[in-house]
């Protein structure tokens, strides 16, 4: 199978920069031939009631996907074996450092602020029973490589730091960088498109599925949606969600296809000469309704 995926997490409700990642993950999986799949990335912070208004936003907008919603948090036999087979290979180590104790210890060079340096990675097995009676560990990724490119089909060639990853949190729930590279290639999943602010994320996740044995999908890394003020767009900005939109007699899904250059009323007609590479390539600015 071939699929893309639109994968929020139940936090809160989706503003209007989240459903147009949305529409656009359905127009780029719709106009190659693929599956578009749904799922909920509920590892973390899930708010009550949020999972279905996000779902119930997405219908209202004419978008609908293939199979069953899965929720990340229903697989962690997949996260499990996964962890399991890197663990067997000598690919992890626990690690015990806080996250003021990465920002604050020297960087290797050339590497990224809040790169990981190494702190835990050759640790005696003395020095980490003293460690465990301290804090609880962390599981990362032996990493081989200091570097990883991807292709990304709005960005071109992308280069990327390649770090020691946490792969396992040290409050025993699966990272994100693990649970979402085995639930893309669980599912079939081999093109992604997702916000911008995540391609610096690429390069390690491409990296560590090609250690999982998998080829790292396609990515679409699309424009972020800002305030007037530059920042990421954000439920204080005022009426930023669908449904607030539409108390004051916006449509949400003209709005959004005006930001991205699209005709049709429907997403089925925004399909016809759809075109990825041609959509705007700077950040959306949305403005407070009635401005």
């Amino acid at each position: 199978m071939s699929a893309g995926r639109f994968a929020p997490s139940p936090s809160g409700d989706l503003h209007v920069g989240n459903l147009r990642t949305a529409l656009l993950a359905w127009l780029c999986a719709r106009s190659s031939g693929r599956d578009l799949l749904m799922r909920i990335d509920d590892l973390d912070r899930v708010r009550p009631g949020a999972e279905q208004r996000q779902l119930d936003d997405l219908a209202a907008l004419g978008l609908d996907w293939d199979g069953p919603v899965v929720r990340q948090s229903q697989r962690a036999r997949y996260h499990d074996a996964a962890l399991a087979s890197l663990g067997g290979r000598g690919l992890l180590y626990e690690c015990f450092c806080t996250r003021r104790e990465i920002q604050e210890a020297p960087s290797a060079p050339h590497a990224p602020p809040g790169a990981y340096p190494g702190t835990c990675r050759d640790l005696t097995a003395a020095e980490r029973d003293e460690r465990r009676r301290e804090r609880p560990a962390a599981l990362r990724l032996r990493a081989d490589v200091t570097e990883f490119t991807v292709e990304d089909v709005l960005h071109g060639t992308v280069t990327g730091v390649v770090d020691d990853v946490v792969l396992r949190r040290g409050d025993g729930v699966v990272a994100y960088n693990l649970a979402t590279v085995v639930d893309d290639a669980q599912q079939g999943v081999d093109q992604v498109v997702r916000g911008d602010d995540l391609l610096s994320s690429a390069p390690r996740q491409a990296h560590l599925a090609t250690v999982l044995g998998v080829a790292p999908p396609t990515y679409v890394h699309v424009p972020l949606a800002l305030n007037p003020a530059g920042a990421r767009l954000a439920k204080r900005d005022g009426p930023v969600t669908r449904a607030e939109l539409a108390e004051r007699g916006v449509d949400v899904l003209a709005m959004i296809a005006d930001s991205l250059g699209l005709s049709g009323a429907t997403p089925a007609e925004m399909l016809r000469g759809f075109d990825v590479t041609r959509i705007p390539r700077e950040p959306w600015v949305v403005r407070p309704a009635g401005t």
